[in-house]
């Protein structure tokens, strides 16, 4: 998009949103690699004269992952006031920088439908958390458990939620075996004829099927017990305070949907004590930070520990090899059919990405024992 045209679209939301003053100026999130995401800083005069300066997250939802973004803000509005309702009991009165709040259009709306570029945009605008951090990576522990902390406890906070009232944003998003046969469907269909130069690792997903299953079929069984999960834990949907590193909010609400502990805790540990970026072309530098894990479960299952059942912490370790493999398919799964879902850089992200992420389940499984005996000592800690 124009820069323009950028400018005058965010000034536009910016008003439909009843945000004050003029825009000064903005700049693009690259992070996150769904939403379209902009800070966008807002000029006023208050009542004295003074000129004040605010800032703004505003995005653009993908609507090809998100098909029913209205239900995906009621989520939001739901969850984040019960989470505050939580917080007031335990701290009394929350400041600014401890909440999410998303502003409301001159109708009373989270979210705007945006017809101006000649196709419906779904938009929001929420506030910006004021001197905080979020990492995309860290080899520090002490993040690693902080933002374990900060997603045990946001999910001890919904522990006694209805998780009846909240739709599925994503239907079977973490149905892994779901998952793996779709791929497979389309590795039949093979539309962009792609999958030829991608056989090995076809075939290293097949092999892996049985182990990625499990945890979908145990939920089935009933062995499993379904609660309400954040469903996309990477350590920079924790917002920290800059000075002290300790936990202000979890963000990035849209995925919150019933689902599996083991998912959140799994994505979260793949995420960032993987020793390599997500889409690490150099395979020999990807493996499993052993030490980074431990943080991380320690802060998790540290928070989670009394609320779970001893079948979840005998499983919680899977969760991570689990989500692994699944993402693997989800990425090789969007390059063989186009590379619709996710945003790319350049032709073959989707499967560096899912090459990236095969290595690390195989160093997860070649260092499994210590991963499950971390969690267990930490669930008897």
């Amino acid at each position: 998009m124009h820069p323009k045209t950028t400018r005058e679209t965010l000034a536009n939301i910016c008003e439909q949103f009843r945000i004050p003053g003029e825009l000064l100026w903005y700049k693009s999130i690259q992070s996150g690699n769904i939403n379209t995401t902009y800070v966008v800083m807002m000029q006023d005069v208050d009542g004295k004269g003074k000129t004040i300066q605010t800032s703004y997250v505003v995005q653009k939802i993908n609507s090809y992952v998100f098909h029913d973004p209205e239900g995906m803000m009621n989520n939001i509005d739901l969850v984040t006031e019960h989470i505050m309702k939580k917080k007031r009991q335990r701290f009394g009165i929350i400041g600014r920088r401890y909440r999410l709040h998303f502003h409301h259009t001159h109708e009373g709306k989270n979210y705007l439908y945006d017809l101006s570029s000649g196709t419906a945009e779904f938009w929001r605008v929420m506030n910006c958390i004021e001197d905080s951090v979020g990492f995309d990576e860290s080899n520090d522990p002490k993040v690693l458990y902080t933002a374990g902390k900060a997603f045990g406890q946001f999910q001890v906070n919904l522990s006694d939620f209805d998780a009846e009232q909240l739709v599925e944003t994503i239907p079977n998003f973490h149905n892994t075996r779901l998952r793996l046969e779709a791929f497979f469907a389309d590795v039949e269909r093979d539309e962009c004829n792609r999958c030829c130069e991608v056989r090995d690792e076809i075939a290293a997903i097949k092999e892996l099927f049985p182990t990625a299953c499990k945890l979908t079929d145990m939920l089935a069984s009933g062995e499993l017990p379904l609660r309400v999960t954040h469903n996309d834990t990477k350590s920079n949907n924790v917002l920290l305070d800059k000075s002290t590193l300790e936990p202000l909010v979890v963000i990035d609400l849209d995925t919150v949907m019933p689902g599996l502990a083991m998912h959140d805790f799994g994505d979260a540990v793949r995420f960032a004590a993987n020793s390599a970026a997500e889409d690490e072309a150099d395979l020999s530098k990807v493996s499993l930070d052993l030490d980074l894990y431990r943080a991380f479960a320690e802060g998790f299952i540290g928070a989670t520990a009394k609320h779970l059942t001893q079948v979840e912490i005998d499983t919680m370790a899977l969760g991570a090899v689990t989500i692994t493999i699944e993402l693997a398919t989800r990425f090789l799964n969007d390059y063989i059919t186009g590379d619709k879902y996710f945003k790319i850089s350049y032709p073959k992200h989707n499967l560096i990405r899912a090459r990236c992420q095969l290595a690390l389940v195989k160093d997860m499984l070649s260092k499994f024992e210590d991963m499950d005996r971390i969690v267990k000592e930490t669930a008897a800690g």
